[in-house]
Order: C-alpha cells, then structure tokens, then sequence
C-alpha cells in the first residue's frame, strides 16, 4: 500500500512540474511584438494557443520565427497596422459580436508606453 501510494505521489509531483513547466517551454511563453510610437504590445501566446486550437490560423501567414513580423515589414510585405487591425483586432471584434469571451479590441488596451 505504501509503495503505490509513494508511486502516486511521485507521478503526481513529477506531473505538476511538467505542467509548471509548460509555460516555460518554445512557443508557449509571454511574448512582446514591437507596437510602433504606440509603444510594445505584450502577446500571450499560451492564452492564444488554447482559446484558438488552430495555430494555422496564424502561422500559416507568419512563420514560426523570432522577428518574422518586423523581418516582414522591412520587406515592404506587411503594411502599417496590418497586423493589428487585420489580424488581432479583427479577430478579437468578430468574438465579441459572437458573444464569446475575447481580448482588448481597442489599441490603448495593448499598447503599453514606457516611462
């Protein structure tokens, strides 16, 4: 009794720490996009991943690649605000008008100015 309350305990710690890890893990961390004179733009990637459960239905527009949207900008492919109000913004108004649950879909509410 005690060896399988001993592996129990163990699979449930070793478990917890995988899950505390997970925010820890590529991909999966708190990012920040660069927001112009607006000012940095945290993105909850997590929080994205699991609301969405399609990373298509970003990545198959912006790689999965640090930088890619500035990389893109530079380019001359992404226009100003394109992101944002044709992906973000759009995104977040469209759940609203469905009722569900969204982000910010105005540009004070992410747009973070230092000092």
């Amino acid at each position: 009794m005690k060896i399988g309350c001993v592996s129990l305990l163990s699979l449930a710690l070793l478990t917890a720490g995988w899950i505390a890890d997970a925010d820890q893990k590529p991909g999966a961390v708190q990012m920040e996009l660069f927001g112009g004179k607006r000012g940095k733009v945290p993105f909850p990637h997590r929080r994205h991943q699991t609301t969405l459960n399609d990373c298509g239905l970003c990545h198959s527009l912006y790689p999965q690649e640090a930088g890619v949207i500035e990389a893109f900008k530079a380019r001359g492919d992404l226009k100003r605000k394109q992101v944002m109000n044709k992906q973000c913004t759009a995104c977040h108004k469209e759940r609203k008008r469905a009722g569900e649950k969204t982000g910010p879909t105005s540009c004070a509410k992410c747009h973070q100015r230092e000092g």
